[in-house]
């Protein structure tokens, strides 16, 4: 058992009081790439090696996905900053992997948040624009070299939706609140065939298309999730499992979130055999954003403003990042969106 740990305690030394092996051996590691968020800036890097140069510098990018096709990343550029963070004014941009052909998506007079890609052979980014009439959410999608205005709503404006993962049938795992059927995490297939001709209809000019039809929710089924908030969900490459943040009650602060890792069927919309793998012990650090490797047998998260890699196979924690000054966030595993 954990001992109890003194308040004063740095990050660093609470992770390794918690099991993480601080120091040790990064072999396990060393043929991994992921992106992620380094004081502001995203970065490429094989986890476990010193950072080369940024590939966006001079902002505040945040929350790199990486296609599934590896070429290239979708993220989102913060422009207004604001104590509430759901205040934020964003941007959604795409780069290239290798640093070249930067272009916004969004035209940054809206809060865009977290985006991801579908897996269905289509390259789609996906994210989440906050409703400010309303409040809550709603799904939009772009493409690759598309302007701003051109994006479509994949959900409608009088329920929340917010779209996690995706399968590569096309459908998408989302946490929502349609109308008649209550909040819950669902497969939710786009109807996008309409979505698209309504945003024709309505000639790109400049604002979000209003859709014609709703999308289809499929209800999956988390037991952990009936006590608790189940967040930050990735599916594995394989379609077989998901890692997720939880944290018990109805609040969900950040501090204090235990990363789990769960069996996932997409036929029958189960998760199930949930078990926690970081920071069961729910010590007031920002354990979060656990995503995938490419060969889905590690998840890399961060915690403390470091990033770590957990193999499944043998159950051991290591820590990848090497600047123990930088603030490191939000990893994603090379050709492995959320």
């Amino acid at each position: 058992m954990t001992p109890k740990l003194h308040s004063s305690i740095t990050p660093l030394l609470l992770l390794c009081a918690l099991g993480v092996l601080c120091g040790a051996s990064l072999n396990a590691a060393e043929s991994y790439r992921a992106s992620y968020y380094k004081d502001g800036e995203i970065h490429i890097t094989v986890l476990g090696q010193p950072e080369g140069k940024a590939i966006t510098t001079g902002h505040w990018d945040f929350k790199p996905s990486w296609s599934i096709t590896g070429d290239h990343l979708v993220f989102f550029r913060r422009l207004k900053n604001d104590p509430v963070v759901s205040n934020w004014i964003t941007q959604l941009c795409i780069i290239n992997a290798d640093g070249t052909g930067f272009h916004p998506l969004s035209d940054g007079t809206f809060t865009d948040f977290n985006p991801t890609w579908t897996r269905d052979g289509t390259n789609t980014p996906v994210w989440n624009r906050k409703n400010r009439e309303k409040g809550g959410y709603q799904i939009m999608a772009g493409k690759i070299g598309g302007k701003p205005g051109e994006e479509i709503a994949l959900t409608g404006k009088d329920y929340h939706a917010w779209v996690h993962s995706a399968v590569k049938d096309g459908r998408l795992f989302v946490s929502a609140i349609p109308p008649k059927l209550g909040y819950g995490h669902y497969l939710m297939t786009p109807n996008v065939k309409q979505t698209l001709l309504s945003a024709d209809q309505a000639g790109h000019a400049g604002k979000s298309a209003r859709i014609t039809a709703e999308p289809t929710f499929e209800r999956v089924t988390c037991e952990l999730a009936e006590t608790g908030s189940l967040d930050r969900l990735s599916i594995s490459p394989d379609e077989t499992k998901v890692c997720f943040d939880y944290h018990p009650g109805k609040e969900n602060p950040m501090p204090g979130r235990t990363l789990y890792v769960a069996d996932f069927d997409v036929k029958a919309r189960t998760i199930t055999n949930a078990k926690p793998f970081a920071n069961e012990e729910r010590q007031k650090v920002w354990f979060d954003y656990p995503r995938w490797t490419k060969d889905g047998n590690a998840i890399v998260y961060m915690a403390g403003g470091k990033l770590f890699l957990h193999t499944l196979a043998d159950g051991t924690t290591k820590q990848v990042s090497t600047d123990p000054k930088a603030d490191y966030r939000y990893p994603h595993g090379e050709a492995t969106p959320n």
